[in-house]
């Protein structure tokens, strides 16, 4: 976990019931998924393999564990997770080199929690390596801290990574707002008690009592994640 600017203390964002956002990374800020199913499919096809689109759905979103062992087991290739995780780090981090755009709406939310002092974190499976390259091309000004999946014990869609995101913050976990692209994220961030805006990018994410899609970003705000936690929750 790294951290640009101390994290604050637990307060209310000007009188809110809101104390915290937690983001995903990959396919919620950035406009990265094809990147990634491009550097498996280009992995596998170096290995003798070719995946079909039908497996991206299961992928999107995962642990890189996770998703490493499901693409061996319906493949069959040769190799192992441990030696097939960083063949996908580094063949994904070498496309990252060409730059990442931000999804619609991604830096007008950004710039306003900054500018509003909101204690923001990012909270991603992709491993430290990876988010710091992406950190570098955002900004990591714009966070107060990062949690990776190669830093907890358990990733999503295990709470744990939003639980110490909110903790690391100060924040109950119950007054953070999260958003989320895929279901894995989604059940990570419910479990851990946050309260949820899930932007789908790959995969259906169906709106549930306490959960919030929209079709995008920019249709997220800061007034709009304070609404979402009343001073009750």
């Amino acid at each position: 976990m790294t951290s640009s600017i101390p994290a604050l203390a637990t307060r209310s964002a000007e009188g809110s019931a809101l104390q915290a956002v937690l983001l995903d990374m990959d396919g919620t800020l950035v406009d990265t998924e094809d990147y990634w199913w491009d550097a498996e499919r280009e992995v596998f096809a170096q290995l003798g393999h070719h995946l079909a689109d039908h497996h991206r759905e299961v992928v999107v979103g995962g642990p890189m564990s996770r998703s490493a062992a499901y693409l061996i087991g319906v493949t069959g290739a040769d190799i192992t997770v441990d030696e097939l995780t960083p063949l996908l780090n580094s063949t994904f981090t070498a496309r990252l080199e060409q730059g990442v755009t931000l999804m619609p709406g991604a830096g007008r939310l950004l710039s306003q929690l900054a500018a509003h002092e909101v204690p923001t974190a990012l909270v991603s499976a992709s491993h430290r390596t990876v988010i710091d390259r992406v950190l570098a091309s955002v900004g990591s000004e714009y966070f107060h801290l990062s949690v990776a999946g190669d830093e907890v014990e358990r990733t999503k869609p295990h709470p744990e990574p939003y639980l110490t995101a909110a903790r690391l913050l100060g924040a109950e976990p119950g007054r953070c707002a999260v958003v989320e692209d895929t279901v894995t994220g989604v059940t990570a961030a419910e479990a851990a008690g946050c309260r949820v805006v899930a932007v789908p990018s790959i995969s259906r994410i169906e709106p549930v009592p306490g959960r919030t899609v929209v079709r995008s970003l920019e249709q997220v705000d800061l007034p709009f994640l304070r609404s979402l936690i009343t001073p009750g929750h």
